[in-house]
């Protein structure tokens, strides 16, 4: 009988789609669980944002998520020095924001609001870091389909155009009884869930290590 073995180098690519599909997997499903875990576990009505819901009964489940993810891109290693800084900066400022909470609508003191200037940078971080590996790292890097690039663009000026709207609608003030900060950091979140889990190979049919 003769027992299988695993190279270094398959086994380095093992990891390598483990920690892509861990941090796409948790892009995809933190919407989900905030919201629904909160009207489960809570009831009431809809949070402004994803950060808003630190000051529910879900507050773990945010901060754990994001500190998960910032440990996933902190270790995850790429092709070059480039892709390496890129995901130790997102790393760094999905832990920042996980840390450091957005201002609350209530009872705010001069720390809340040192916090959320802290958290409104770091979340910046963190999705501009984002837009960069979708729009110029994993559609130039060789490993995917003939294709696949156009996905990685997409979720890229996903993530992007929901940073500006976000911003737009915060600004004006436009109809804030329909939380937009709430869906647009959704569909960012969901878009770079999109890209990591393509990238892993979990939504392409034969992924390329």
């Amino acid at each position: 009988m003769t027992t299988a073995t695993r190279s270094p180098q398959n086994t380095l690519v093992h990891s390598y789609l483990f920690l892509r599909r861990a941090i796409g997997l948790i892009g995809l499903a933190l919407p989900f669980v905030l919201i629904f875990g909160k009207q489960w576990a809570q009831g009431g009505d809809l949070v402004g944002s994803l950060s808003g819901y630190y000051y529910t009964d879900v507050r773990d489940v945010f901060v754990g998520s994001m500190c998960a993810a910032g440990v996933f891109l902190l270790a995850y290693y790429g092709h070059d020095f480039v892709d390496n800084v890129a995901s130790t900066v997102a790393g760094l400022g999905a832990i920042g924001l996980a840390l450091f909470p957005t201002t609350p609508d209530h009872d705010v003191t001069a720390w809340d609001r040192t916090s959320g200037v802290l958290h409104l940078t770091f979340a910046a971080v963190f999705f501009l870091s984002l837009a960069y590996f979708c729009l110029r790292l994993f559609p130039h890097d060789g490993e995917q389909p003939p294709g696949v690039g156009v996905v990685y663009r997409v979720c890229g000026v996903v993530i992007l155009a929901a940073l500006v709207l976000i911003a737009l609608t915060s600004w004006l003030r436009l109809v804030p009884e329909w939380h937009p900060a709430l869906w647009l950091e959704s569909a960012a979140v969901w878009a770079f869930g999109v890209a990591w889990l393509v990238k892993g190979g979990t939504l392409t049919p034969k992924s390329v290590p």
